[in-house]
């Protein structure tokens, strides 16, 4: 496959020290359970997969960006007794992404893509932040998980682990895929009080509580080619998303 140079894990330094990128992309996943079929790093293989993909796309088209490598550790605050989910908390986020932006802010990359690939993860209020201490910086944050309507890929509904996550790892990891016998039925709890579920309350939910193989939402109905389509789009409509990043001005965003 060759060097990519739009990925910096790959890059070296004989091609870096001349570079002038336009925005650095830093992907966040999370380590965590995923029903008993999915690997730990299914947050993180589909961060890699999806911002590599959208990367390519945006410098094939003339833009140049830099996709850092993937934060692998993400807020599982709820998921603190199920075995090796690792928590980062939104204290530890934020010290480690202004340790990032400082870093960039001093060598003249003053657009910042965070992709993040894990839904405990909010970056609002780090963003809101650290956008003031640093004003030269345009920072951002996408949910991959959020740029398509699911319902026109899959037909059962669910968050953690269910028919897009399984569809998209049988597709860009397959062998890290335990036989469909091996599947959970990400059958799950929600909240009794029905204000939780409107979604104009929030609260964290226990995850030992909700769900006996930590997955929410059925995978059955999975499949490579259903991940291969998703992919596809997700990572299209990213790298457009990427190369309009790139070629923006920051002092003319509003129309």
């Amino acid at each position: 496959m060759g060097i990519r140079p739009y990925i910096l894990a790959e890059s070296n330094w004989e091609t870096i020290k001349d570079a002038d990128f336009e925005l650095a992309i830093l992907p966040w996943g999370a380590t965590e359970a995923h029903n008993y079929h999915l690997p730990y790093a299914t947050d993180i293989y589909e961060a890699d997969y999806i911002a590599a993909a959208a990367a390519k796309i945006a410098w094939e088209k003339g833009a140049k960006p830099i996709v850092l490598p993937t934060i692998p550790f993400g807020v599982n605050t709820g998921q603190s007794d199920i075995y090796l989910d690792i928590n980062l908390n939104p204290t530890t986020q934020l010290a480690i992404l202004k340790d990032i932006i400082e870093t960039l802010n001093r060598q003249g990359i003053y657009k910042l893509l965070i992709f993040n690939s894990h839904g405990g993860n909010n970056f609002k209020p780090l963003v809101r932040e650290l956008g003031l201490k640093y004003p030269d910086m345009f920072i951002c944050f996408s949910n991959w998980f959020q740029t398509m309507k699911r319902s026109d890929y899959f037909e059962n509904e669910g968050d953690h682990a269910e028919e897009m996550e399984t569809s998209l790892m049988l597709y860009l990891k397959p062998e890290l895929v335990l036989p469909k016998n091996k599947w959970g039925t990400g059958k799950s709890k929600s909240f009794k009080i029905k204000a939780f579920t409107e979604g104009w309350v929030w609260a964290e939910r226990k995850w030992s509580e909700i769900s006996e193989d930590t997955g929410v939402g059925n995978p059955e109905l999975a499949t490579q080619e259903k991940g291969r389509r998703f992919f596809e789009d997700i990572s299209l409509k990213i790298g457009n998303l990427i190369y309009d990043l790139c070629k923006a001005d920051c002092k003319d965003l509003y129309e």
